[in-house]
This record gives structure tokens, sequence and C-alpha cells, in this order.
């Protein structure tokens, strides 16, 4: 059974770097995009940048600027690099994989357990 567990999260004085880390374990045929939603409380989650297998990069406006998405395709690991924390970044971050279990399945999308981020001003 494919899994997603994430570390890296804590509390972070306001500019202040976190790294994140997500990594997939189980069977898995290939992986395709990972990424990385937030969710606050009484919000809905949103996206806050995907990377491709082949390394190509999305990321949400507010964001762009200060996080940047890796991966290491050899691990079966995406990275979120926050830079520049601000307040407002307060959230639980959870990622996401596109993974086939096998060759021949359809790609499913699999999340991660969430990890808190806390900024502190």
């Amino acid at each position: 059974q494919v899994q997603l567990v994430e570390s890296g999260g804590g509390l972070v004085q306001a500019g202040g770097s976190l790294r994140l880390s997500c990594s997939a374990s189980g069977r898995m045929y290939s992986i395709n995009t990972m990424g990385w939603y937030r969710q606050t409380p009484g919000k809905q989650r949103e996206l806050v940048g995907d990377i491709t297998r082949t390394g190509s990069t999305n990321y949400a406006e507010p964001v762009k600027d200060r996080f940047t998405i890796s991966r290491d395709n050899a691990k079966n690991t995406a990275y979120l690099e926050i830079n520049g924390l601000k307040p407002e970044d307060t959230a639980v971050y959870y990622c996401f994989a596109e993974i086939a279990e096998v060759w021949v399945a359809p790609f499913r999308v699999y999340w991660g357990q969430g990890t808190q981020v806390t900024v502190s001003s």
C-alpha cells in the first residue's frame, strides 16, 4: 500500500525558513506530479505548488517568490522550501502525489498526513 509521509514542520519566527519533506513508499510503478496544499481552520485547502516528474514547477501567485519545490525521483521524495516565512503562512501543509501502483493502473492521488507550520510574529 502506498504511503506518503511528511516531515519538517514546526514553529518558526517570521522571516525564518523551513524545509518540508514528503516521501512516498510502498508498491509504486510510477510517480507523476507531486505537490503541496495548505489549509487553515475554516478555510478550504489551497494549492501551494507542484512539480512534475521532469521537474517543471507551478506555484500559487501569493507564494511563488518565497516557496521552492524540488524532488528527488531516486528517493521518491519531494521537498518544499519556504523562505521569508510570514504569520499568514501558518497552516497545515499536505503533500500529494499522483501514483500508479502497477504499469496498467491509472494514476491515483495520494495524500500525506499533514504537517503543522506555525509562524510567530
